[in-house]
């Protein structure tokens, strides 16, 4: 069992129940050291004032908040410290909302929340009448004195918290703009698109998708490691620009079919087939 991150209670009206918050996820990136060519020693960065052309010490550094070009204001740590979100132990939920309201994006990090000892029953109550309804929790937390907005979920009879972007954090698509298209898509091409979305759908399976550069890497420095000479393989082309739409749908749709143009699909079953006929029937 991992140790916990953060201790507290969710808070409802009169309700709290007393949980721990744990990881939901692990850091697998490869990360490296910074080491001297010439000798393998390790490299330290140093702080250094270009105005003064010195190196100077950690008590000699201030924060400053560039308000224009070369201009700062200075903060203090104790003014900071002064403004800083009270760090209560709760999970104040405010409102609850339908799962399928929030976008994405507005997802930053998971984390499970387990109940304390004396507290499963009402845990349970609240993860299953969550489940029942539809709905998501939403409130506010602080943790390592930072203020978070978060979505609490039931996810497999555990509760699931999702820390959150606030709105004014999410680039918005009409800040972004919508690209102007050139050229509609004709009537087959939509459809030939549509046969290569259902050739290619399925279930969501999460062991089927592999890190594959992470798992080179660290192939690479296993061989490295054990002394093997290390031969690197060509450079893989470049994909070509689409020229011929229709073309390039035509041969990913084969490609997707195995290459002979058949479905690899299972085949669906009477019922199945029957009741794509009777929506066919009812469409027309």
């Amino acid at each position: 069992m991992p140790r916990a991150l953060w201790s507290g209670a969710i808070s409802f009206g009169l309700v709290n129940i007393p949980i721990k918050m744990y990881g939901a996820t692990r850091d697998k990136d490869v990360h490296f050291h910074m080491l001297h060519k010439k000798d393998g020693g390790r490299v330290h960065q140093l702080l250094y004032c270009a105005d003064d052309d010195k190196e100077i010490t950690r008590d000699e550094v201030v924060k400053g908040y560039e308000i224009s070009r070369d201009r700062y204001v200075t903060v203090t740590d104790k003014e900071l410290r002064d403004i800083e979100p009270k760090a209560t132990r709760a999970i104040e939920i405010t409102d609850f909302v339908a799962a399928e309201q929030i976008d994405p994006v507005y997802f930053d990090k998971p984390y499970y929340l387990l109940p304390e000892e004396q507290s499963t029953r009402p845990y349970a109550l609240l993860a299953r009448a969550m489940k029942d309804a539809g709905k998501v929790a939403i409130g506010k937390m602080v943790m390592r004195e930072k203020e978070y907005l978060a979505a609490i979920r039931p996810l497999d009879g555990l509760l699931l918290l999702e820390t959150m972007r606030f709105a004014d954090e999410v680039v918005t698509t009409g800040e972004i703009g919508t690209p102007e298209v050139e050229k509609q898509p004709t009537k087959h091409e939509l459809e030939m698109a549509a046969q290569l979305i259902d050739t290619l759908s399925g279930k969501f399976d999460p062991a089927k998708y592999h890190p594959e550069y992470r798992e080179k890497v660290m192939d690479l420095i296993k061989k490295k490691a054990g002394g093997e000479e290390i031969e690197m393989p060509p450079a893989p082309e470049k994909p070509g620009k689409v020229i011929d739409l229709m073309a390039a749908l035509e041969a990913s749709l084969k490609q997707a079919r195995g290459g002979d143009g058949k479905s690899r699909r299972k085949a669906p079953g009477k019922k199945a087939a029957a009741k794509k006929a009777s929506a066919r029937r009812k469409a027309s």
